[in-house]
């Protein structure tokens, strides 16, 4: 089985132990997407992250790999280890052999899961996975998101916590293109 792995973010600058047979090309589908998670909030380094964000994201062309894996089972959970989830209903998925949908990815962001499956039938690939996390803006920081409140984030951050965090929207792939990102390039050049 052909199995395509889709990024936006850290996946492609930072693999880690996710096993692709191909380099990332952008040639995956056209995604809202946007810096509305926050990740680290439990440790020292915070950041903004990337996500599916059918509310607050702004379409942008995603980049696809190949698996390494041949198995569906076996490649989400190469991905869930990767992003280190605790459970694999974090990895969306669609499988255009079986019809199969990721139940969690139709939850977070109905609409691009119908974005993906159709991209898939473009393709040469059997299935295609990717990180399926939500938002959690309002979750993690009391207040809904926006470009003011992801600047407030960041004003809040200082030495090695901020170098962390501008690093990662500095390092996205550059037709990741977004209200935050704009904005923060513009606030710390």
């Amino acid at each position: 089985m052909r199995i395509g792995v889709l990024a936006w973010g850290s996946l492609q600058w930072d693999p880690r132990e996710l096993k692709i047979a191909s380099a990332f090309a952008p040639t995956g589908p056209v995604l809202p997407i946007e810096f509305s998670r926050v990740s680290g909030k439990e440790g020292p380094r915070p950041r903004l992250t990337l996500v599916i964000d059918e509310v607050n994201g702004v379409a942008c062309k995603t980049s696809v790999a190949l698996s390494g894996h041949g198995d569906l089972d076996c490649a989400r959970e190469n991905l869930r280890a990767r992003e280190g989830m605790l459970h694999v209903n974090g990895v969306g998925y669609v499988n255009g052999l079986s019809g199969e949908t990721s139940f969690r990815a139709m939850e977070r962001h109905p609409t691009s899961v119908d974005t993906i499956r159709d991209w898939l039938t473009t393709t040469d690939y059997d299935a295609v996975i990717w990180t399926a996390l939500a938002s959690n803006f309002v979750e993690a920081r009391g207040e809904p998101f926006s470009t003011e409140a992801a600047v407030g984030f960041f004003e809040r951050l200082s030495g090695e916590s901020l170098v962390v965090a501008l690093e990662y929207i500095r390092r996205a792939p550059e037709q990741i293109s977004t209200p935050i990102r704009d904005e923060i390039n513009k606030r710390w050049p």
